[in-house]
């Protein structure tokens, strides 16, 4: 774990290379992600039960699961977290209702109708892992805003090792609509959708998070389908005061160091002695995780804590680092959030940890990481949406713009513009 102080003669280099760190897979594993889309490319359906078989050691006869079974294994997710995941559906569901764009119509000075119409994505599939991370809230967060752009073909892939699924994760699939399910995972699934296979029907788009291999999957199917984006480890930064309690604040930073031993827990505090209680605190809640080893990896590979002179200074360092999730653990939250540019999504408060948003804040917990923030944003109804444009002239309009476009047209070399435009100028039917 690193500690750092802005008032340090090497903070500045030393701060560069924790933005700069890269954390995701050392590992190039693009040759055998290009081998296994090839394969299924070409294959199908057998290529895909063959790694089936041979990464999660389970053969289905049938690829997609039944809806006995799957309404026999949702049956078996206990009460209360049927109940915690309707709960959270209604949250988010409310939430990206509200995120439904609005068409634009309207007629200009010269008499041209211009406008724009959103419509839904046809098809899309979402990638649910299972392996270390098998996670019902994922289910919730990518199938909703999909379900509420209107999107008509929602289709679920989940690897089940050794034949083993998580009941959670299909009652969220029944919570969240979703019938068609797949069990495979890995690059594998990701060609599926992209490809089709005798079986499966190609998507128009992929979602969901994943290993290196589904990540590299999707950078490569890209341009055939869309993909949301390229997920990276889990990151979260906390900006504090010292009248926080060092234990919420150690729980909070270990809430995502224990995703994954490449995920990184930053403190941007103002005073030092808080920050060294927190560091306290974090090694004493590690030992009591049942996801210790990956927390205490995290922790120790990426951790960092930052003392500052005064909190206001966090703003640019955070704009620089632009995690995933930030947390404003301060009296007046909103002062800070106001002037932070780069930050996949805000926890206000001291009262609002980022596990709130994981599950049932209402926001989708699908965000950018690996400083992805500076340009990207979290899952949302847009990314089910498409825009359509339209133009319409009529003889009027065209006689009062048409030149122009005529000039332009020779400008740029192209006769044939000019020549289809300029035959409409000159003539009548």
């Amino acid at each position: 774990m690193q500690l750092l102080k802005t008032t340090d003669k090497d903070f500045t280099p030393q701060f560069k290379a924790l933005v700069n760190n890269r954390r995701e897979a050392t590992v190039d594993v693009s040759g055998t992600v290009h081998d296994i889309l090839a394969d299924v490319k070409v294959r199908g359906d057998a290529a895909v039960k063959d790694y089936t078989s041979r990464f999660d050691h389970f053969s289905p006869h049938s690829l997609r699961l039944s809806e006995t079974f799957m309404a026999e294994q949702a049956a078996k997710c206990p009460a209360e977290v049927k109940a915690a995941l309707e709960l959270a559906a209604e949250r988010i569901g409310s939430f990206h209702e509200r995120q439904l764009p609005q068409d634009i119509g309207y007629t200009d000075t010269v008499g041209v109708k211009l406008g724009l119409n959103w419509v839904s994505l046809s098809q899309v599939g979402i990638y649910v892992p299972g392996g270390r991370a098998s996670y019902p809230s994922s289910v919730l967060m990518n199938a909703l805003p999909a379900k509420i752009a209107g999107v008509e073909r929602i289709v679920m892939t989940v690897p089940m090792p050794r034949g083993e699924i998580n009941p959670a994760v299909l009652a969220a699939a029944q919570v969240a609509g979703v019938t068609e399910i797949y069990s495979i995972g890995g690059a594998q699934a990701i060609a599926a959708l992209a490809y089709g296979t005798d079986s499966i029907t190609p998507v128009d788009k992929i979602v969901g998070p994943g290993n290196a291999y589904v990540a590299e999957a999707k950078r490569q199917v890209f341009g055939t389908v869309g993909i949301d984006s390229i997920a990276g480890p889990s990151e979260i930064l906390v900006v504090a005061d010292d009248k926080n309690n060092p234990e919420w604040i150690a729980w909070d930073l270990l809430s995502q160091a224990e995703h994954d031993p490449s995920a990184q827990s930053i403190l941007i505090t103002d005073s030092e002695t808080f920050a060294q209680q927190v560091i306290a605190a974090v090694e004493q809640v590690i030992p009591q995780l049942s996801t210790k080893e990956a927390a205490s990896t995290s922790w120790e590979k990426h951790g960092a804590v930052i003392i500052v002179n005064d909190l206001a200074d966090s703003i640019s360092l955070l704009n620089q680092l632009a995690p995933e999730h930030v947390e404003l653990c301060v009296d007046n939250p909103q002062l800070l959030a106001s002037q932070i540019k780069c930050a996949g999504s805000l926890f206000l408060g001291r009262y609002t940890p980022e596990a709130i948003g994981d599950y049932l804040g209402g926001p989708n917990h699908v965000l950018p990481t690996s400083r992805s923030a500076r340009f990207a944003s979290g899952l949302s109804v847009y990314d089910f949406v498409k825009r359509i444009t339209y133009l319409e002239c009529n003889q009027a309009a065209l006689q009062k713009v048409g030149q122009a476009a005529v000039t332009l047209a020779e400008a740029e070399g192209l006769p044939a513009h000019a020549g289809s435009v300029a035959i409409r100028l000159q003539s009548g039917y």
